[in-house]
């Protein structure tokens, strides 16, 4: 058996997801037990379950709202700013968990490219990653601040 990863929520998307869950849970408590030749209903069904397990997994290994140390490290819970190094663009980013954080800033997992590229990168350190075409793309990180501290300064 595997031990399963901790994950960083903000209290926002804790939130969420909690009453995502519970309409998800009364949403299957109220299926009727139905024809179950009826494929749609069916597989709206199982995708249901599926994503109560999903939820249920992430809401059992979350730490919430605890913002990592402020030591700029790229890890989750950072808001992260990277410079493509191709273009010169930016993008600011939070690492966290796709699918739990629904806002203002794009959300990247430590398991996409780019994310697991940067974990643990300090500020003014290149990475290298590989895109889902093959090619090579290189990033710096221009800066990593704990998101409490990123949202109260946009705040």
């Amino acid at each position: 058996m595997t031990t399963a990863q901790r994950v960083w929520l903000s209290p926002e998307a804790h939130e969420r997801l909690q009453q995502e869950l519970a309409t998800l849970r009364e949403l299957c408590a109220n299926d009727v037990g139905g024809d179950s030749s009826d494929e749609n209903a069916t597989a709206i069904k199982r995708a249901r379950q599926a994503r109560i397990q999903q939820i249920h997994d992430l809401l059992i290994n979350a730490v919430v709202g605890e913002d990592p140390p402020d030591d700029g490290v790229a890890e989750p819970g950072m808001v992260v700013t990277v410079r493509y190094d191709e273009d010169d663009d930016t993008e600011t980013f939070l690492l966290g968990v796709r699918g739990a954080e629904h806002g203002d800033i794009e959300v990247y997992s430590v398991q996409s490219p780019l994310g697991s590229a940067i974990l643990g990168a300090r500020v003014g350190e290149k990475r290298t990653y590989q895109l889902p075409s093959g090619a090579q793309a290189s990033v710096t990180v221009l800066s990593a601040v704990p998101y409490g501290m990123h949202t109260a300064q946009a705040g």
